[in-house]
């Protein structure tokens, strides 16, 4: 099942001043984060992620979610301070067509001469607010009598 994307996510996914962390595993579990400007969404609702590198430990992670299923993480940062993480899984992997054409262009135009190994489509599953505030309430409100003590005595 996709996940709809809020307005405040599709700004922050199109927003270039927003970090955006991908984080996928490989066969044995082990993650492996990265920077991944290239994140953004698509008018379907999915996240689109270029990756430059065709023999990046990323590209390999990816196909190996693709195949088997695995789940990827995405973490954007807002330079508001807002965060946001976005589950979900790879289930097309583009290399040729219009679509990369496109993706393939613009990057060149960008970036200059480079190549463009895939253009990933992931599927959101989930979205989290892993905002400060949002998580502090939250677990305030789910563990009440988890406090340091110097809390409780200034209440």
């Amino acid at each position: 099942m996709t996940a709809k994307f809020a307005e405040n996510v599709m700004r922050m996914l199109e927003d270039e001043r927003t970090v955006k962390v991908l984080t996928t595993v490989d066969s044995s579990g082990t993650p492996h984060s990265v920077v991944k400007n290239s994140l953004r969404s698509d008018e379907e609702g999915n996240i689109v992620c270029l990756e430059l590198i065709e023999s990046s430990r990323t590209n390999s992670n990816m196909t190996g979610s693709l195949w088997f299923g695995r789940k990827v993480s995405i973490l954007l940062v807002g330079r508001d301070g807002s965060s946001l993480q976005i589950k979900g899984r790879p289930y097309k992997c583009v290399v040729a067509g219009p679509v990369f054409e496109a993706h393939y262009r613009e990057t060149r135009k960008q970036l200059g001469n480079v190549d463009l190994g895939a253009v990933w489509i992931i599927a959101p599953d989930e979205i989290i607010d892993e905002s400060f505030e949002t998580r502090w309430r939250e677990e305030s409100d789910a563990h009440p009598l988890r406090k340091h003590l110097d809390r409780i005595r200034a209440e």
